[in-house]
């Protein structure tokens, strides 16, 4: 960015030229709209654009933004505001950059007593350092309805990220509408109560006796696909597998090696030892499971977990032990192993890929697999020098459900620290990989796991303001952190000074 003298000034002669193209044209009238609102000032668009005109904002198409997409250039002088992309994603982008240069008003949900509004000259040439710019939510261990879900999509878009892992099933509460199966969410998707308190607050452990669940029905995981898709973020779905399967297994004990009828869904958090047991009728219903999940979610990629697995059912199932030596399998690793090329090769039938937690490395990765490294960054460093692309979550700089600061003022978390500094200090490219090797990791994702997140006042509390922090992270160039930082939340430069 280049600082420019002067201000560009809306008024109400102030015009929309845009290019006749459909999205364009949507972005063009969703910022028409969001600033009648706010100002009562109404843009006209138009679609000629005259030579030098002024008082406008001018969209342009280009095709030589470095060859990205993503990329943009914003251009504001006192007499225009240029904006100029090659693709859809390139101009939301510049929007969000010129909504951040506005008074903070322009986020309003009414009108604004503001008069004047103005814009700082400048000159900004932008693009993403990552392809991959992740934020997670786990609604499993706490349900939040649809109206916060697309809130969250919301800050997601102003920050320029552009995918939004939604871990939807676990020990805790299965919370997708799998049609074929609806125990899964008649069964798995309620527990009976939750631990109350810090995991070892109490010996023995208390529970508030109250029964806790929540879904989302195929229509509305539909209609949170579509509305990320308006904002230019995909939406990756998690269905755990192997383990964390006590949900499933609650619903149907037949994916279990016990196939123990007395299961239910967990109610406090941990890993369990119920795991899907890798017999032929499991493997079918993860295909249907799957294959419903797929008609919903309409990305590349969708995330089968396979982290936390424990083995013990599968030492002592007699299914499992002649499966390995059928197999001439090691051990259960290579099982494990075997459970996930299995699912792989389905979903890849399907045209689509895999992401896992790097516990997928365990026992040999599958061939396609993307490995999501969060057990530090050991395991993004292996998938890379193994030519598979990785992206960065490691749990040091990542989990938003870490303490931000002194946990004697903050509420209850499952532990750690995490300062908003040292999610400004994460760089995502281990120093021990090549350049070459370095291509491979996409990008970085925030985790944010909520067994201590209740409600959604509590998330938004956990996930901000390190979340503008990890948005910095994965859009900018590699820098580094020198005591004053620069964070784009609403305007483009509030300075923090880091002790």
């Amino acid at each position: 960015m280049t600082p420019k003298l002067g201000v560009f000034s809306f008024n109400k002669k102030t015009v929309i030229i845009c290019p006749d193209k459909p999205e364009i044209l949507r972005l063009a009238q969703q910022f028409a709209t969001q600033f009648a609102l706010v100002t009562g000032v109404n843009l006209s668009i138009q679609h000629s654009q005259k030579s030098g005109a002024t008082n406008a904002v001018i969209f342009q198409l280009m095709n030589s933004l470095d060859g990205s997409p993503e990329a943009y250039d914003l251009q504001i002088s006192p007499k225009n505001i240029k904006l100029s992309a090659q693709a859809g994603n390139g101009f939301f982008y510049g929007l969000q950059s010129l909504y951040q240069l506005l008074p903070t008003d322009i986020y309003n949900c009414q009108r604004s007593l503001l008069k004047n509004w103005t814009v700082p000259c400048a000159l900004i040439n932008d693009i993403p350092r990552f392809s991959y710019r992740g934020l997670h939510l786990d609604v499993s261990r706490h349900y939040f309805p649809v109206s916060f879900i697309k809130k969250y999509i919301d800050a997601m878009a102003i920050h320029k990220f552009n995918t939004f892992h939604w871990h939807l099933t676990d020990d805790q509460g299965w919370r997708i509408e799998i049609k074929k199966y609806p125990r899964l969410t008649e069964v798995g998707s309620k527990r009976d109560e939750t631990l109350k308190g810090y995991y070892f607050d109490n010996y023995p452990q208390q529970f508030d006796g109250k029964s806790y669940g929540g879904f989302y029905t195929q229509d509305e995981a539909r209609e949170i696909v579509a509305y990320a898709k308006t904002r230019f973020i995909t939406v990756i779905p998690e269905i755990e597998l192997p383990g964390h399967a006590q949900a499933a297994v609650a619903a149907y004990p037949y994916l279990s090696c016990t196939q123990d009828s007395t299961v239910k869904v967990a109610t406090k958090w941990g890993v369990f030892p119920e795991v899907y047991c890798p017999r032929e009728k499991t493997f079918e219903f993860l295909e249907d499971v799957l294959t419903e999940v797929m008609a919903i979610f309409s990305g590349k990629y969708i995330h089968i977990g396979g982290d936390e697995c424990p083995k013990d059912n599968w030492k002592k199932s007699p299914d499992c032990q002649a499966l390995i030596n059928r197999l001439n399998l090691k051990n259960e690793d290579g099982l494990q192993s075997y459970f996930v090329e299995r699912i792989e090769k389905y979903i890849n039938s399907k045209g689509r890929q895999i992401i896992g937690w790097d516990e997928i490395l365990d026992g040999g990765l599958a061939p396609n697999a993307t490995v999501m490294s969060w057990r530090g960054t050991q395991g993004g460093v292996a998938a890379a020098k193994s030519g598979h692309d990785t992206i960065m979550t490691p749990l040091a700089y990542c989990y938003f459900d870490h303490y931000q600061t002194d946990p004697l003022n903050e509420p209850t978390t499952i532990g750690g620290f995490l300062p908003l500094k040292s999610v400004y200090e994460y760089e995502p490219v281990p120093t021990e990989l090549t350049a070459t090797e370095a291509k491979h990791v996409l990008g970085a994702q925030a985790n944010v796991w909520s067994e201590y997140m209740p409600t959604s006042e509590s998330v938004e509390y956990m996930a901000y303001p390190r979340a503008s922090a990890m948005s910095e992270v994965v859009w900018g160039v590699k820098k580094i952190v020198t005591g004053i930082i620069s964070v784009v939340v609403c305007r483009p430069i509030l300075n923090v000074t880091i002790n």
